[in-house]
């Protein structure tokens, strides 16, 4: 039976509700084009303009939720050739001398049905932003407010203006302190630092993860020998790396990486941020939800971190969708939103900490479990495929949209 449309509904002269995204970085932005996609009209608002959006150097990786998500929107033909593939995941414990491989075999049967040919993809931000952003000004059902702080969203005592907003302005959200959400936060007492770099003895088809005592390190293929660090230490260290010059960086850089690689150039200026654990205590309240990083945010371990916030957008493109087509009434849309999310982002949230705190660390008690855990890993396929599934869906990630 369906719902019958709220009586509250803000509808647009064309019959469309409306939405408003408060932060056009690429959670915002692809939240932005999922509503548009599902039938909505949307307001997407940021203080920085189109330039400033795109101009942050860094990389992402993307695993297999993220390209279902952005087939669903039609955007990954558009995005694929940018972005380099790899069919390995090399995954080395340091402290305990063990390594696991994951490769294509790995990969989940319904995955490999689908003629997925890549464990994962990486890509640039600024290659990623310049086409969400052609792409939304594209759309005609969204108006972008760019370069500009918004007008304050009305009263309860005028008509609300809009069925929906979406709050994707970053761990610092301004919107989640106005809602008085609180939230959970637990700093690591790490930084994380990127640099990309020019890297004899590395493959472009093969991305590693290196688990250090003093954090994880991530190597990730940029394509023609060229790779992204995600190198995670303590603050101080990462600061003083931050200030070397050039060659000593690059001395640096190859005392900490396992003797196959041989670091060459460093290509850009290495950029250090604080990491934490932080989870909102609720993730809506009254029409406002909190999309991305304004609701959690993890250790960069195992790359999840955007690829978790895009599962909250594929949730949020679901119930859109539904409530669209007169199938869920708009005011509901918020708590059906965080029933669905909660059990990916927990367990998520949970398991790349307890990755950091099992394998960041000297304690010679936890050698022989991390070598044993290791051990199992290379021997069964089955626990590997596992193991890759839920690294490249999530804990109880939509698959596929259900049936209209």
């Amino acid at each position: 039976m369906l719902a019958a449309p709220s009586p509250s509904a803000v509808r647009t002269p064309s019959g469309r509700l409306l939405a408003r995204v408060l932060g056009a970085g690429p959670t915002g932005a692809l939240a932005a084009l999922a509503l548009a996609e599902a039938g909505w009209a949307v307001e997407l608002c940021d203080p920085l303009s189109a330039e400033a959006l795109s101009q942050r150097r860094r990389a992402y990786a993307f695993n297999q939720s993220s390209r279902e998500l952005l087939q669903r929107l039609d955007l990954w033909s558009a995005i694929e050739p940018s972005l380099i593939p790899f069919d390995q995941l090399q995954l080395w414990d340091l402290g305990a001398e063990r390594a696991v491989v994951f490769g294509l075999d790995d990969l989940a049967p319904a995955q490999g049905r689908c003629g997925v040919s890549a464990i994962g993809w990486i890509g640039r931000h600024d290659q990623l932003m310049a086409l969400l952003l052609e792409r939304l000004g594209q759309q005609q059902a969204v108006s972008l407010q760019l370069g500009r702080t918004p007008a304050p969203a009305p009263n309860a005592a005028e008509l609300p203006r809009f069925d929906l907003v979406i709050a994707a302005d970053g761990p610092e959200s301004a919107t989640r302190r106005t809602l008085g959400i609180s939230c959970w936060r637990r700093p690591y007492g790490q930084s994380c630092l990127t640099a990309e770099v020019e890297l004899r003895g590395a493959a472009d088809d093969q991305a590693w993860e290196l688990l250090r005592p003093e954090g994880p390190f991530a190597v990730l293929p940029l394509g023609e020998g060229r790779f992204q660090l995600v190198w995670s230490a303590p603050e101080s260290r990462c600061r003083q790396l931050e200030s070397l010059p050039a060659s000593a960086f690059l001395d640096r850089l190859a005392g900490v990486l396992p003797d196959r690689f041989q670091p060459d150039v460093l290509l850009d200026q290495p950029r250090a941020y604080p990491v934490e654990l932080l989870l909102a205590q609720r993730l809506h309240r009254g029409s406002t939800l909190l999309v991305g990083e304004s609701a959690h945010r993890c250790h960069p371990v195992g790359g999840q971190g955007l690829n978790l916030c895009w599962r909250d957008v594929a949730v949020l493109h679901q119930l859109a969708r539904r409530a669209a087509q007169g199938k869920l009434q708009p005011r509901r849309l918020g708590a059906a939103y965080g029933r669905r999310r909660w059990p990916d982002l927990l367990l998520t949230l949970l398991a790349t900490d307890l990755l950091v705190r099992i394998f960041s660390n000297r304690s010679p008690w936890l050698l022989p479990i991390r070598g044993l855990a290791l051990t199992l890993l290379a021997r069964f396929r089955r626990l590997r495929r596992l193991t890759l599934a839920v690294m490249s869906t999530g804990v109880g990630a939509i698959q596929h949209s259900p049936p209209d």
